[in-house]
């Protein structure tokens, strides 16, 4: 049996993981508490840059919101990699929690997330089911459509 590490599973899936996102405000990107590693909030930068911007169900549609919150796992996976050195020292994804940017009449939160919560476990496996909460709000920073936050358990 061969032995992937994460890595080299996310690029199998198709993905690169991108340098990672540097704070837009006057906090830290992730804190270790004994084994918790605690994520801010997370933007959908891509090369340093948000490329949509506006509400779920107005500018941006629910499958772009998705694309969004996939840049967001990775962006994300970026940072824990940063912080602990190596995605293999993962033991499991804890929570997330993602707020999204919509409609007051868009009611399709969870579907928004449902690729980025996917994507972690075809990366991690049983250690990438989490426990989640998607919430609708009216503005994100910066006019994102997507803001998610982490909880990962690491080695």
């Amino acid at each position: 049996m061969i032995y992937l590490t994460m890595e080299e599973r996310i690029k199998e899936i198709g993905y690169l993981l991108p340098e990672p996102v540097k704070p837009v405000g006057a906090y830290v990107p992730a804190l270790q508490v004994d084994n918790l590693l605690f994520l801010s909030g997370i933007l959908p930068f891509r090369e340093g840059k948000l490329t949509r911007k506006g509400k779920v169900d107005k500018e941006i549609t629910l499958e772009e919101a998705s694309e969004e919150a996939i840049q967001i796992v990775l962006n994300a996976l970026a940072i824990v990699k940063a912080q602990i050195g190596s995605l293999d020292k993962v033991k499991r994804c804890v929570k997330i929690t993602g707020y999204v940017a919509s409609s007051e009449n868009f009611i399709e939160q969870p579907k928004v997330l449902n690729p980025a919560s996917e994507l972690l476990v075809k990366i991690f496996g049983d250690k990438g089911k989490h426990c989640r909460v998607a919430v609708g709000v009216c503005s994100l920073p910066l006019d994102a459509a997507v803001e998610m936050d982490f909880i990962f358990e690491i080695e």
